[in-house]
């Protein structure tokens, strides 16, 4: 499903973010990528969809190698990866239904298709009667959960989240969980980076544990093991 092969990524400012990671997901797994701040988790996460390419190595997504697609051909591989955002990243003009639908119409979907698929996921996250609503109506944990079904409208094989509870209190940080482990339930593989310890502790998944840009721990159903 996803593989780094002896990843390395340094920035021009001379920082060594990832060293030499070597790590293999499988289909329908649910990851947590855990490890201090300034551990290299949000290069690990950029990597993953392709925000950033790595200086050397290789990183397949269902045999797709991230590393030597031209950049035209990013958009046809984000058909296959969903991405969560600690900051939402919503259409502030846009309601909540045609935030989900336009992740479907910049691939030319059939209209009564992304009518279709759009309540699908707006009833996945508990949110068809906010379908009219426009994200400054919302809750932070509603915004969130616009975002995830944005995310998910195009049947990824992956979802990646980067910090996704970040923003929310516990409450609707739960809540959040709660809609991840339905669409892993559903086969879809989650990676998903966080600090949140309680949420990692118990909820346990693989715990992927990074510090100074390697993978120092990798547990199946492990604890979080790090300070916030």
């Amino acid at each position: 499903m996803l593989d780094f092969k002896n990843v390395w990524k340094s920035y021009k400012n001379g920082v060594m973010a990832v060293n030499g990671i070597d790590l293999h997901i499988n289909k329908g797994e649910f990851v947590y990528i855990v490890g201090p701040s300034g551990a290299g988790k949000s290069t690990f996460i950029k990597l993953m969809y392709r925000e950033i390419v790595p200086t050397k190595g290789e990183i397949l997504i269902d045999g797709v190698n991230l590393a030597k697609i031209k950049q035209r051909q990013v958009p046809k591989l984000r058909r296959k990866i969903g991405v969560v955002f600690q900051d939402y990243k919503l259409l502030p003009k846009l309601t909540v239904y045609e935030n989900v639908a336009f992740a479907l119409e910049v691939i030319e979907e059939h209209p009564k298709v992304i009518k279709k698929r759009v309540m699908e996921v707006l009833d996945l996250v508990k949110l068809k009667h906010k379908a009219r609503s426009l994200p400054t109506e919302l809750s932070g944990g509603e915004q969130q959960r616009v975002s995830i079904a944005r995310s998910i409208c195009n049947n990824p094989s992956v979802v990646i989240a980067d910090e996704p509870t970040g923003n929310l209190d516990p409450d609707s940080a739960w809540s959040i969980m709660e809609i991840f482990d339905r669409i892993n339930d559903n086969g879809t593989t989650v990676v998903m980076a966080t600090h949140n310890r309680d949420i990692v502790n118990n909820m346990k998944r693989r715990v992927i544990a990074i510090e100074g840009g390697m993978i120092v721990r990798d547990e199946q159903r492990g604890d979080y093991g790090y300070e916030a």
